[in-house]
């Protein structure tokens, strides 16, 4: 398998959609001018500026430097610093601690892992195994290579963390296949590319360890007073496993309808044979999937060594066991893997000041004070957060998305009652939809690059599948007992 760009794989920063040419394009560019000026004037004293109008200033100034195409980790660390001299009196010295604290944290240690293991399965010949298996098994069902395209999705997503990496490993090799057996392109392209949304909510997963670190720390009062901490990562790695295989359920059924509808080709039923030798060949892949979330369960290893297990194994296993990887190769997925990890972690840098900044201004708790006072419920609530996070969806890649709206959020959440892990699952599964719809969707663009489809296309194709998906927010959102009853099970809530 050929090397793909790492912003690619990585579910990295993105950046906003570019502006266009002439007037528009000007005053687009000129807007976050004009947003630093009034913060400047109102730091001289020639504008009074009460607190509710600073705030919204500086989300206003976020929002206008993002359309213009700037990154968005560049976007949040300017806002930070407009922000700190011209509208807030914290002290400099204080936000640098909190700078070197806020990314101190040993579950941060987990995200480079994560994404040095992906990289290694993803080149190692892992994906491609798993396929065979998933192909022996449900092939010969209607729906034929796009429902082993499901299973596979569900099966690498076990081991990667990554819904990009997912779509990649995947897409890459099973996207011909069905083109050559006979599958319409777009019906193909659009099973991979929601299907490898599942490599986020079935841990292990990346955007669930940014969920954990992005309000660790954090302990918000409850409706009747008592203290609330956050979600661990052990929690929702074991909270994922139920909604990430009824999610998979979910897309494989329309998969299967939409298939037999339209009587698209089979492929002719394995011998229990052929079925273990697939199995067979897959073990050391699949063995990882037990490896990770059963050492988190029995307490053998935590979360971020659980990453650096996996890291470790996933090496061994491309390049001297299935040796689809030369020893050549490595360094090569190591400066990937430390690219990645870089811009992720200049994302979780700039947010970490962002988030101090605003608990500064105490947001979360006004908004919490206020949605209190006006009676707005739970139900409400979550419908509201529902529409926030897919509208972000449009405009920011998950990671940003959650470090920046999670500290804000959970602190309301928890005064209306909701479980910090089943509001990170209902986060995750919206990050879920959001790679999934243009225009900043990166599972769009990646499969867009392997199906030779343009975004246009792709996102009609992906439609049948992004209903389902919506249908499955609505189940997560308002059945909690669907995210927590195997974390509950298992003594670890």
């Amino acid at each position: 398998m050929s090397y793909v760009n790492p912003a690619d794989i990585t579910g990295g920063p993105s950046h906003a959609p570019r502006p266009g040419a002439g007037i528009g394009g000007l005053a687009i560019i000129a807007l976050p001018l004009l947003l630093v000026a009034i913060c400047f004037a109102a730091a001289a004293g020639f504008i009074t500026m009460p607190p509710g109008l600073r705030v919204g200033l500086i989300f206003a100034l976020l929002v206008a430097m993002m359309l213009t195409g700037m990154p968005i980790s560049i976007a949040l660390g300017l806002t930070v610093l407009t922000f700190l001299f011209t509208l807030t009196e914290v002290p400099i010295d204080s936000v640098a601690l909190k700078l070197f604290t806020g990314i101190e944290k040993f579950e941060i240690m987990a995200i480079p892992f994560f994404i040095l293991a992906g990289n290694f399965l993803t080149h190692g010949g892992v994906a491609r195994r798993m396929i065979n298996f998933a192909t022996a098994m449900v092939g010969h069902w209607y729906g034929g290579l796009g429902l082993a395209g499901v299973v596979a999705c569900a099966l690498f997503a076990a081991v990667s963390g990554s819904s990009p990496a997912t779509v990649v490993a995947i897409g890459s090799i099973i996207l011909p296949a069905m083109v050559r057996q006979g599958f319409p392109q777009r019906f193909g392209a659009g099973v991979i590319t929601t299907s490898g949304s599942l490599g986020i909510l079935i841990p292990p997963s990346i955007v669930m360890v940014m969920y954990s670190v992005a309000t660790s720390g954090m302990m918000a009062t409850g409706p009747d007073g008592q203290v609330v901490t956050a979600a661990s990562v052990g929690q929702l790695f074991i909270a994922g496993v139920i909604p990430g295989l009824m999610l998979a359920s979910m897309l494989g059924a329309t998969t299967f309808y939409r298939a037999w509808k339209n009587d698209y080709p089979r492929v002719p039923k394995a011998s229990v044979r052929q079925r273990w030798d697939a199995f067979s060949k897959s073990f050391w892949g699949l063995l990882l999937i037990f490896i990770v979330i059963g050492g988190i369960y029995t307490g053998a290893f935590t979360p971020t060594e659980a990453a650096a297990m996996s890291a470790v194994y996933a090496f061994i296993i491309a390049v001297f066991v299935y040796k689809d990887m030369r020893l050549r190769d490595v360094p090569k997925v190591l400066l990937q893997s430390a690219n990645m990890s870089a811009m992720l972690l200049y994302i979780i840098t700039n947010a970490v000041l962002f988030s101090f900044l605003m608990t500064h201004e105490n947001i979360p708790q006004a908004m919490a004070a206020w949605i209190t006072d006006t009676g707005l419920g739970w139900i409400t609530f979550l419908f509201v957060v529902n529409i926030l996070l897919l509208l972000a969806g449009n405009v920011m890649e998950p990671s940003s998305i959650v470090l920046i709206m999670a500290p804000i959020l959970f602190p309301v959440a928890v005064k209306l009652g909701i479980d910090p892990v089943h509001f990170g699952i209902m986060m995750v599964v919206n990050m879920e939809v959001g790679m999934c719809h243009p225009p900043v969707g990166l599972n769009l663009y990646v499969a867009s690059g392997i199906a030779k489809m343009g975004i246009t296309e792709l996102t009609i194709a992906v439609w049948p599948w992004l209903l389902t998906m919506l249908v499955f927010l609505v189940i997560v959102t308002y059945w909690p007992t669907l995210s927590l009853w195997l974390p509950t099970m298992l003594g670890m809530m």
